[in-house]
């Protein structure tokens, strides 16, 4: 009877917890939103914090997507994410499927200096001078090349591959099969899982990429995203120099009814993917991760 109270009780106790931390998560998201929709002339009237607008606008968002530097932002980001995702889901799948197959020569080798890079970290200063002997400054590929692949995915993704029966790759070969039809053709198909899992961690880092866009973009009309949305956010007037989304309209919404939805704008195009992607997700991390 004392057991079942005290796991009674700590069940409430947990419940009301996580009641709690979802309140604590929601709240703040739950303001975005309702600022975002709030009416301009509202706004102005009443100004402060309004959690429960009496009137409803797209104002802001019909604004901020009438505007040519909100759109060319959002172009960029999702050109960088598209391309960004599926190459980077080719290096590192093709990268960890030649690691765990144990007749490459030097794997160890390469493993080792995978872990490596896992360790220690050259910094930003090197990446920068590297970045711009390159000549990637301004360029798109210094938003992909430097993130190109993670040592930490490879090593996942190698143990994914690692599961795959040996079997299935042996009676291709007696077939007369490539090593690249049997990656194609066999181990693909049969890593979907884990595939879509790594993809979704991938579209998510370039879709927020932020710090790389700061250090290498310099030109405005090749911001990002996150770039823009920040220089609107830091700038009270939200009218940056050379290009940013420009206020200084009287027929323009509030500043901060366009910061909200500029950041449910940022929002969307990850809560839209990862619905479809959900099915794979939870089985394609637990996959990668039975075997080290």
């Amino acid at each position: 009877m004392k057991n079942g109270k005290f796991e009674s009780a700590l069940g409430t106790i947990n419940i009301v917890l996580l009641c709690t931390i979802s309140l604590v998560t929601l709240i703040p998201l739950y303001y975005v939103l309702a600022l975002s929709f709030t009416d301009p002339t509202e706004y102005l009237v009443k100004g402060g914090q309004l959690l429960f607008p009496d009137k409803l606008s797209l104002a802001s968002y019909k604004y901020l997507l009438s505007t040519a530097t909100f759109k060319n932002a959002t172009f960029v980001s999702i050109g960088i994410s598209l391309i960004g995702t599926l190459v980077s889901l080719a290096v590192t799948s093709t990268l960890a499927y030649g690691l765990s197959r144990k007749r490459l020569l030097g794997r160890k080798i390469m493993l080792r200096i995978i872990l490596f890079t896992l360790l220690f970290n050259p910094g930003i200063i090197p990446n920068y001078i590297l970045v711009k002997d390159l000549h990637l400054i301004n360029n798109y590929a210094a938003l992909i090349l430097p993130v190109l692949t993670s040592g930490w995915y490879v090593i996942l993704m190698k143990s994914f591959f690692d599961n795959i029966p040996p079997e299935l790759e042996e009676a291709a070969m007696l077939e007369g099969c490539t090593d690249i039809t049997v990656f194609t053709k066999i181990v693909l198909p049969l890593s979907l899982a884990s595939i879509a899992a790594f993809g979704l961690f991938y579209a998510v880092s370039y879709w927020n990429s932020f710090f790389n866009a700061v250090l290498y973009i310099n030109d405005p009309k090749k911001w990002t995203l996150q770039v823009l949305l920040r220089n609107m956010i830091i700038d009270s007037s939200t009218s940056t120099a050379g290009g940013a989304v420009s206020m200084e309209s009287a027929e323009t919404p509030p500043a901060e009814t366009l910061k909200m939805a500029a950041v449910i704008l940022a929002t969307i195009p990850i809560l839209i993917v990862y619905p479809f992607l959900q099915k794979h997700f939870d089985k394609g991390v637990m996959l990668g991760s039975v075997k080290g």
